[in-house]
């Protein structure tokens, strides 16, 4: 410790190699830890850690205390958080391990409800909501100090263990940042946290959408009869397609395929028939065929025909 009472300046590599040991040790007593991973720049990088961090940088009571925890936060100090239904539970590595405790007001029903009815029919699901994928009215009006979700001054109790005396000290000002850094990650823990349930958001936001309109009376309804006179046309009634089988079976492929093939023989039959009889048809006519006059005999041959029988040679004679 130094002349002045203050301790000694402590640089960024050793605090954080404190935090580690630190760590180190408490995993290894089988404590369970979800720790802040250290980072450079911002804590905080979405919407719903950043308005955390901007809501919580609104008090001027903070002020003094808020640098000190932000360097502890950026150097992973915070060694373990957990958030729960209104309450924040963290340790914090400094001289020695430090515990933390941060109690959170739950939302009055009356400014939840009236939450839930300005921005009824802006937020159309629970995902866009958490994803921070909001009109710009309805996140004006969630991070509304006062009358939104983040808390007042009022609204945050808490305490360390840590020997300060100050109403803030630098180890509780690391938790507040880091529930901001875990809100990055985990959005619905905001909810928890102030006590409320994200889907009423929805619910109320789909109460507010027009409702589906009535059907029309039967009496303005045209049936088929009059339509078929404004239109000229006939309205016949389709017969139901019947669904095709989505399997078969190969007895019943078979069984179709003969189906098929039968009158599909009879058929060609049927075209093989016609064929020839019309091939027939178209054939010139036969020519009758004169039958042949039978041989004439010797005796019928002109050279005897005029001599007298006694006149003929007889045969073998000379």
């Amino acid at each position: 410790m130094s002349y002045y009472g203050w301790k000694p300046y402590v640089s960024v590599a050793e605090r954080r190699k404190k935090a580690e040991k630190a760590a180190s040790k408490a995993k290894k007593s089988g404590a369970d830890l979800s720790p802040i991973e250290p980072c450079r720049g911002a804590i905080a990088k979405t919407f719903w850690g950043k308005a955390w961090c901007d809501n919580l940088e609104r008090y001027s009571d903070y002020a003094n205390r808020l640098p000190r925890g932000r360097t502890y936060t950026r150097n992973g100090s915070v060694i373990d958080l957990k958030i729960t239904a209104g309450e924040v539970r963290a340790q914090v590595a400094g001289s020695r391990l430090y515990t933390v405790h941060v109690s959170v007001a739950a939302v009055a029903a009356t400014r939840w409800q009236a939450i839930g009815a300005d921005c009824s029919g802006s937020i159309d699901s629970l995902v866009e909501l958490l994803q921070g994928k909001l009109a710009k009215p309805v996140m004006e009006r969630i991070c509304t100090p006062d009358t939104g979700l983040f808390p007042a001054l009022k609204d945050i109790q808490f305490s360390c263990s840590c020997p300060d005396w100050a109403s803030m000290c630098k180890h509780v000002a690391a938790v507040l940042y880091g529930v901001g850094a875990r809100l990055d990650r985990q959005p619905e823990l905001l909810f928890s946290l102030r006590r409320v349930d994200a889907k009423d958001l929805v619910a109320q936001a789909g109460a507010g959408l027009p409702k589906a309109k009535k059907a029309p009376a039967a009496s303005k309804v045209l049936d088929d009869s009059a339509l078929a006179d404004v239109f000229g046309i006939e309205m016949a009634e389709l017969a139901p397609t019947p669904a095709p089988a989505l399997r078969r079976t190969k007895a019943s492929a078979t069984k179709a395929a003969k189906a098929l093939a039968k009158p599909q023989a009879a058929k060609t039959a049927k075209r093989s028939a016609a064929g020839t009889t019309e091939t027939a048809s178209k054939l010139p006519p036969r020519k009758p065929v004169k039958a042949k006059a039978p041989a004439k005999s010797a005796a019928a041959s002109p050279k005897s025909a005029g001599k007298p029988p006694s006149a003929r040679p007889k045969p073998g004679v000379r």
